[in-house]
């Protein structure tokens, strides 16, 4: 199984986030504005499993939160993974979820220190290349529903958009798992 966060975008809504702005001004970090993908936009966690079907999505999240941040206001989630994953299952993340290894399998980070080895590097592209067909899921729900290209509604609506959007995934496919 995988975890993975997609950001789904938004039209422009400026919401004041709880950050304040880095240049000393009274204004406030726009809450729905991803600095890592320069958009607007809500963050949705998929888990898939390994041949990138999606089976779960998260409600929405603000498009501000890192992966983990978001993964973590659904701790049932993350506690039920963990309860599966044992010596023969694994759920795998990017690095984006480093500070959940006890429930995430993520590839090895890089120092400044020390570059990796060749066996870390190893076990990093094999991570990636188990994880790569899983990242399916994320596409597979945002090419299949123009609905999930860019929501006009109000952002905190994707999360409904986007449940539906599995359901009928699964209902036209006739897949449960």
């Amino acid at each position: 199984m995988t975890v993975d966060g997609t950001l789904i975008r938004t039209d422009r809504c400026r919401v004041a986030g709880p950050t304040a702005r880095a240049d000393g001004s009274d204004r406030r970090v726009d809450l729905w504005w991803s600095g890592k993908h320069a958009a607007h936009g809500g963050n949705v966690q998929v888990i898939a499993v390994p041949d990138g079907w999606p089976i779960w999505t998260s409600p929405v999240r603000p498009g501000r939160e890192h992966d983990t941040t978001a993964l973590r206001t659904h701790p049932e989630v993350l506690q039920l993974l963990a309860e599966w994953t044992d010596a023969t299952h694994a759920v795998l993340a990017d690095l984006g979820y480093e500070g959940e290894r006890a429930a995430l399998t993520t590839p090895i980070k890089k120092t400044t220190d020390a570059p990796l080895t060749d066996d870390q590097r190893t076990i990093n592209l094999l991570h990636a290349a188990t994880r790569a067909p899983a990242e399916r899921g994320n596409s597979l729900l945002k090419t299949t529903f123009k609905a999930l290209r860019r929501v006009s509604l109000c952002p905190w609506r994707i999360g409904a958009i986007t449940a539906a959007a599995l359901v009928l995934l699964h209902h036209v496919h006739g897949r449960t798992t």
